[in-house]
């Protein structure tokens, strides 16, 4: 897909605050993009439906609700196997503190971002959760000391 010059502003833009309320987001947008504003709607309309907009959502602040751990853990599978995989990814997707899951070449078969309240709230997750997911066979966590840099807006 080819994206024109305010198809990369109208996205940059909502990745940067996609808090612009529909009514808003006519005026708004179009003014930081320079476009009118029906063709401004016009080109969000299109973007959603070619599935580059995924949806809109609130990014709450990690450390203010309490988690203020972040963990990344390794995770090798017994078996590289479709079935072994398929019920690994299936039981992550049922463990609400794994942000994150990634299938990776290397030494490890997944990568996971984790978000715990504290080590002891880790503690747990490793002993009741990650150690009994389908399939595993080692565990290797890296407790990040702190975040240097964090983005959700892609380059474009």
């Amino acid at each position: 897909m080819i994206l024109d010059r305010f198809d990369k502003a109208i996205l940059t833009a909502l990745q940067r605050d996609g808090r612009i309320s529909n009514v808003q987001r006519n005026v708004q947008l179009a003014g930081l993009v320079n476009l009118s504003e029906s063709a401004c709607l016009r080109r969000v309309r299109a973007l959603e439906q070619q599935g580059l907009i995924d949806r809109y959502v609130a990014l709450l602040d990690q450390k203010t609700i309490g988690l203020t751990g972040t963990v990344f853990v390794h995770i090798a599978l017994r078996r590289e196997e479709q079935s072994e995989l398929a019920a690994f990814e299936a039981a992550v997707r049922d463990l609400p503190e794994i942000m994150e899951c990634y299938l990776m070449t290397g030494e490890f078969d997944y990568l996971l971002r984790v978000v715990v309240s504290d080590m002891a709230d880790f503690e747990r997750l490793h002993n009741e959760g990650l150690t009994r997911l389908p399939g595993v066979s080692r565990v290797n966590s890296s407790v990040a000391i702190r975040t240097v840099t964090k983005t959700t807006e892609l380059p474009l």
